[in-house]
């Protein structure tokens, strides 16, 4: 098994490492317990697993969205970017109880089915939504305003961190055939969600006063993601699971079996995850960078975020079609590598010439290879573990992921920008290092594939 290395040589590890990821990537399990899926119903099982997904990344690319009206609402200060650090740092505190979500309702689904723990995500994911948007200002309620929006957070980032495991064993334990496809379907509701958040961004700023969208207008994307949860709810409610069931004899809990012997598996889905996941809370954090860092109307940022995130839901599902037929590291190592040597050109441009056309094509460009880099990328984590442990080996490595490299990016990108020899292009160093992380990351997986 994966990361069991006691009286091993690193040689040995490898290849040990090797055979097992080999093993997991197609089971008899998951033949045998992948449901006779109905064509007529697959569109159901994606937009069931889905909607939640999507419920989930849209309440953070509001969040993020946002931010500058939420500091003022929730976070006031005399220094505007300390301000504004404080509600980042809500930001990335909410993904800091992430991986205890991953592990705590990942191994419920491992236990009791995935349509259980889906159901229980989406529950409290619409709950934090809602204290998020009935939530009193500062200026009223004083101190507990930012109390009550952290814990609201808290129970958001539990909750979305049983999300990601449980939906993706989900679909691709219906459809290992066509595992890069189903599964993709993962990130393009992420970028259907971004999409609508950066939607009501471009449209509320353009439509209302500065002093009406400070007052109250921030408060309606959040009361239109509480209307989602719902639909999610009655939607997952009427598919059917296809956990497969646990296998004969003493079973170790899935968390204590991922802990044990399959750690390698865990860094190398948390590497190959990491710029992605850094490049899309780039996105979110656009329009705030257009506004603090290149003094540019908000309005740009929300357009450039808004172009990317329909990349992401357009490209990923072809992305992960494409990875069926060619292999999940062939794929991704292109685009990988057009990521590396993009990245920092794009950032020169951005901010040597900062015109609204400039930002947009950028961002665009930016998009477009995340979205064909993340499309296979659910399936290539999921390959990693076996059906017994898989969800939670997804969310405890989809988790620590976004938020070592997603969740604290935008704080991390704000404080590296303070320094004057990083300055504007605080983006572009941080995203080069993680997209050489990934690299790593997935030659190590095609090596292990191929010994």
């Amino acid at each position: 098994m994966l990361g069991s290395s006691t009286g091993m040589t690193g040689r040995e590890m490898v290849a040990d490492a090797a055979k097992e990821i080999q093993m997991t990537s197609s089971t008899p399990a998951d033949a045998q317990h992948a449901t006779a899926v109905d064509k007529k119903n697959i569109t159901r099982l994606i937009v069931a697993t889905s909607i939640g997904n999507a419920l989930e990344w849209y309440d953070i690319s509001v969040y993020a969205y946002f931010a500058v009206y939420l500091s003022k609402a929730f976070f006031p200060a005399n220094d505007p970017t300390t301000s504004l650090l404080l509600t980042f740092g809500s930001f990335g505190l909410s993904f800091l109880i992430r991986p205890i979500g991953g592990v705590v309702l990942g191994a419920y689904a491992d236990r009791h089915g995935r349509k259980a723990s889906l159901m229980l995500s989406i529950v409290l994911m619409t709950f934090g939504t809602l204290v998020l948007a009935l939530m009193p200002t500062f200026e009223t309620i004083g101190i507990l305003a930012p109390i009550a929006v952290m814990l609201a957070r808290l129970v958001q980032g539990f909750s979305a961190g049983g999300e990601f495991g449980s939906s993706t064993a989900f679909l691709v334990e219906h459809m290992p055939e066509r595992r890069g496809f189903v599964a993709s379907w993962q990130f393009a509701s992420q970028g259907v969600s971004g999409l609508l958040g950066a939607g009501f961004g471009a449209l509320l700023t353009s439509l209302m006063s500065p002093e009406d969208l400070q007052s109250w207008g921030w408060r309606l994307p959040f009361l239109f993601g509480v209307l989602i949860g719902p639909v999610g709810i009655y939607i997952r409610n009427h598919v059917d699971d296809a956990t497969p069931p646990p296998a004969a004899g003493k079973q170790d809990s899935p968390v204590r079996e991922v802990l044990a012997r399959q750690k390698l598996a865990t860094i190398l889905a948390i590497g190959a995850l990491a710029v992605s996941t850094a490049v899309n809370y780039l996105i979110v954090y656009m329009p705030t960078y257009v506004v603090k860092t290149l003094n540019l109307p908000p309005a740009v940022g929300f357009m450039a975020a808004l172009v990317a995130q329909t990349a992401v839901a357009l490209l990923a599902p072809i992305a992960g079609f494409v990875s069926d037929k060619i292999g999940r590291t062939t794929h991704m190592i292109l685009f990988a590598l057009l990521l590396l040597v993009s990245i920092f050109p794009a950032f020169l441009l951005l901010t040597g010439k900062p015109t609204p056309t400039i930002i947009l094509l950028g961002v665009l460009w930016l998009g477009v290879l995340k979205s064909l880099y993340y499309g296979p990328l659910a399936a290539l984590m999921s390959e990693l573990f076996p059906p017994a442990t898989r969800a939670t080996g997804l969310g405890l490595s989809y988790n620590i992921g976004v938020t070592l490299f997603g969740g604290m990016g935008p704080a991390i990108m704000t404080w590296m920008g303070g320094y004057p020899l990083i300055g504007e292009l605080a983006p572009g160093y941080y995203l080069t290092a993680v997209c050489i992380l990934s690299l790593g990351a997935l030659f190590t997986i095609r090596r292990m594939r191929l010994a």
